[in-house]
């Protein structure tokens, strides 16, 4: 077993509760972590034979694209396409950060993380 990081994909997009989050948009940070049997990739050196990021950073701009209300939405989307798309995937994390949130205080963003186990 091993792990696949991708992480810090810095985004800007159109998620959020309100009208005006959704036209005006903000800046956004979501991390991957895939766990995935990565043995034979350790030995063979050969692309095919892992979990290939470039594949993962596409399918996350491509979700990230998607208006939605809720980051929670957008990172199951995340968790339900790389699961589809990288069968060699065991277990998936997902964390959407929101840097510049409508919020009346001083904070760095808000982080929804979910996780998913290959049923």
């Amino acid at each position: 077993m091993g792990k696949i990081i991708v992480k810090g994909i810095k985004l800007y997009a159109y998620h959020g509760c309100t009208d005006e989050e959704q036209k005006i948009g903000t800046h956004y940070e979501v991390d991957v972590i895939i766990d995935a049997n990565l043995k034979k990739a350790a030995k063979s050196d050969k692309l095919n034979d892992t979990i290939d990021y470039a594949i993962v950073y596409e399918i996350v701009k491509e979700q990230m694209a998607i208006k939605s209300r809720l980051i929670e939405h957008v990172a199951q989307r995340i968790i339900d396409k790389l699961l589809v798309k990288l069968p060699a995937i065991e277990k998936i994390k997902v964390r959407v950060s929101k840097i510049s949130p409508p919020i009346n205080g001083v904070l760095d963003g808000v982080c929804v993380e979910l996780k998913e186990k290959r049923k």
